[in-house]
């Protein structure tokens, strides 16, 4: 009976973890590039199938400078290759990797 229990409660735990999703997607301010409009000031935000999230687990000035001309993330939009979760209608980053 105890490991049915444990095994039950084991398999319970693994179903509610999310999966990571690993893909190639936009990532630049969610405010200037993006039209997020739900926290003030300049946030770094990823587009998965055309939807918009505020990334949480990375700062918008962790790939330079937000504001500059030819790169910042609030005058281009940027490839990158991401890994984390949607969780609460935000993406949970675990690794972000420009592609260009």
């Amino acid at each position: 009976m105890k490991k049915l229990l444990i095994l039950s409660i084991l398999i319970l735990a693994s179903c509610s973890n999310k999966k990571e999703v690993k893909h190639v997607a936009d990532i630049s301010c969610g405010q200037c590039q993006f039209e997020l409009d739900s926290e003030a000031g300049c946030s770094l935000a990823v587009k998965i199938d055309d939807k918009a999230y505020f990334v949480d687990g990375f700062n918008i000035d962790d790939f330079g400078d937000a504001h500059d001309e030819n790169i910042g993330f609030c005058n281009v939009v940027r490839k990158a290759e991401i890994v984390g979760v949607l969780e609460d209608g935000r993406f949970v980053a675990s690794a972000i990797t420009l592609v260009e």
